[in-house]
């Protein structure tokens, strides 16, 4: 449910407005009015020291030398190197430099292989020979390019070789003429021990740096802290920023939403401290920000609402509703009791190894999908791949819940019972959407402004209603003509002559007949869509058992041992992918499902504000 806030009107002297917004920030439950955007250049400057902040903590905890072939000296290193005085800054140098380094390392690597089959030479002896009159060229052929016979026709001295190339020389003096087949190389710079020296320096410099990095990672809490300091310092300036002036510039006027439920607690505050303020109820035209109330179930399905966006003040919260939704149609997109069991398993490992951590406090939606999906698979038959009811292992008991084997052949007249399952919950969910949103619109524009609502309601829900009945022989013929005859009446009076009080009545008979072409043409597409929840966990069943197929098949491969390690690979790795496959299709398709058909049809809006109190707890 969406908490009921309360309205704050602050008229404050110049000089008090950085000392209360202060308190406010400290009591940490006020939402001030504030600016959308930076006002000027200081935050601005804020802004981007926050965004470096929170990039350089980033690049330093992805960073992991523990796999390095080198860790044992960079541990060494790091005992030794102390924790740096301005670790932003000294981590910013050292990334930097780490770049750079690793490019000399590149570069050091090649010329190191460039040298190499030149063996150790004095460089200062081959200049020598030049004074003398002596030619030095250089030449690297591939094997089989070179010739045996050269060495009888040139002045040739081969240096090094392997399976691939000959690395030779050429000594001749300078009057000497004569044309070799192949072109010669560059002359290299120097022997490659001077190359190997050089690249061991770099290579010490590298595990210094790596050293310096793992110990600015010690103060990551310590930048973690100033970062969360800067942005309540931006916030506290965006509050202040947003003031209006009035009596040439001595009084400022702010204004601010809490919870209802703080109310008594803030209004002692603000009276002990001798402010001047006006409180009232926040009205939908107040435009208040958002703050959900929910129980422990529901509360973990708020983060799906808040990703179409909040509802505005006043709108009802469809979260108590999205949240049992959301996790059936997740369970039968997966529709596997075994990958529920999976799922329960990863939800544990989030709530007990990863709590901290963003994707740890998901711990709870993870296991509530998996329990769903444990549920709803045993329904439908499948664990792993494989059907329950096939399955020889499975009890009696266990068979007796697949909706299936309810079923003669498992069909309801001539459709296979899963997805007329699918669509019946559909018409459901959308008959459910239009119920909430013909009461939400009475109660938000009043009974006059939504008769057409109510005119849609009636003849759809109804007609649905009515239809039931009378295939379970309720009601008996006359009653169900009368009834139907009333209801269609009442419906059409609705949609075609009232649906806009105080219009001319061709006008609203032309905009019913519009809304009447647009209602049975999406209502069609929507209860279609729901075939999805029945097509995802078909699929995803189909792709399992072809899993279990190829594993099967690889025992009949007569290599004792061998072949159970690739079936138990096979079957690890497949049911892995399609689990990946599955969660995938699971999340999306249901929360289209949510987003489009029933959002749609209940008139959820969700362009409300969140609740964002001014407090020194950032995130």
């Amino acid at each position: 449910m969406v908490d009921k806030m309360m309205k704050y009107s602050f008229i404050l002297l110049s000089g008090e407005t950085e000392g209360f917004l202060t308190k406010l920030q400290e009591l940490g439950v006020v939402d001030v009015t504030r600016s959308a955007k930076p006002i000027d250049d200081r935050s601005a400057r804020m802004l981007d020291n926050v965004a470096a902040s929170r990039k350089l903590i980033g690049r330093l905890e992805s960073l992991d030398y523990t796999k390095d072939t080198e860790y044992e000296a960079i541990a060494k290193a790091y005992e030794q190197t102390p924790v740096p005085a301005d670790a932003i800054a000294e981590s910013e140098k050292v990334l930097v430099q780490l770049g750079e380094l690793e490019l000399d390392r590149a570069a050091a690597e090649k010329d190191l292989n460039l040298r190499r089959p030149w063996g150790d030479f004095d460089k200062t002896r081959i200049d020598q020979l030049k004074t003398l009159g002596y030619t030095v060229r250089y030449y690297a052929v591939n094997r089989k390019l070179f010739s045996p016979e050269w060495a009888e026709l040139y002045p040739l001295e081969i240096i090094s070789e392997d399976k691939n190339n000959i690395w030779f020389v050429t000594i001749a003096q300078d009057c000497e003429t004569y044309s070799f087949p192949v072109e010669a190389i560059a002359a290299p710079e120097g022997s490659w021990k001077e190359a190997e020296a050089r690249l061991d320096v770099i290579k010490t410099r590298i595990i210094e740096a790596k050293a310096q990095i793992l110990r600015c990672r010690e103060v990551i809490p310590h930048i973690k802290e100033n970062c969360n300091k800067e942005l309540a310092d931006l916030d506290l300036y965006l509050a202040k920023a947003s003031t209006e002036s009035a009596a040439d510039n001595l009084l400022n006027v702010l204004e601010g939403f809490a919870p209802v439920e703080n109310d008594a607690e803030l209004s002692k505050t603000f009276d002990e401290m001798g402010i001047l303020y006006i409180k009232e109820e926040a009205k939908e035209d107040d435009n208040p920000p958002i703050k959900l109330k929910n129980n422990w179930f529901t509360r973990q399905f708020e983060v799906l609402t808040g990703m179409y966006g909040m509802p505005v003040y006043g709108e009802y919260d469809p979260t108590p509703i999205v949240a049992p939704f959301f996790l059936l149609f997740f369970a039968m997109c997966m529709g596997d009791a075994g990958y529920g069991i999976l799922l329960i398993l990863i939800g544990m490992f989030l709530k007990y190894k990863m709590a901290d951590s963003g994707l740890g406090k998901m711990n709870g939606l993870v296991t509530f999908l998996g329990i769903g999906t444990l549920v709803i698979g045993l329904f439908l038959g499948t664990f792993f791949g494989m059907s329950i009811l096939e399955a020889s292992w499975a009890p009696g008991w266990l068979k007796a819940i697949c909706v299936d084997g309810w079923f003669p052949d498992g069909k309801i007249a001539g459709f296979p019972a899963q997805m007329v399952l699918a669509v019946g919950i559909g018409v459901f969910h959308i008959c459910l959407a239009m119920v909430v949103k013909t009461i939400g619109f009475t109660k938000r524009f009043g009974f006059r402004n939504t008769i057409s609502t109510w005119g849609w309601t009636l003849l759809i829900v109804g007609g649905i209603i009515l239809t039931a009945l009378g295939m379970m022989e309720v009601m008996g013929p006359v009653a169900m003509k009368w009834s139907v005859i009333a209801l269609a009446t009442v419906s059409c009076l609705g949609i075609f002559i009232f649906n806009t009080p105080g219009r001319n009545p061709l006008m609203n008979i032309g905009s019913g007949l519009w809304d009447t072409y647009n209602m049975v043409t999406g209502l069609l597409g929507d209860v279609l869509s729901y075939i999805r929840l029945y097509a995802l966990g078909l699929a995803g069943g189909m792709l399992g058992n072809a899993f279990n197929i190829m594993g099967t098949m690889i025992l009949d491969i007569p290599v004792p041992g061998i072949n159970w390690v690739f079936c138990i690979v096979i079957l690890i790795f497949g049911h892995v992918l399609n689990l990946a496959m599955s969660c995938l299709g699971a999340f999306v398709h249901p929360l289209r499902l949510t987003f489009v058909e029933y959002f749609k049809n209940s008139g959820y809006e969700g362009t409300g504000k969140f609740y964002n109190p001014l407090t020194t707890e950032k995130e």
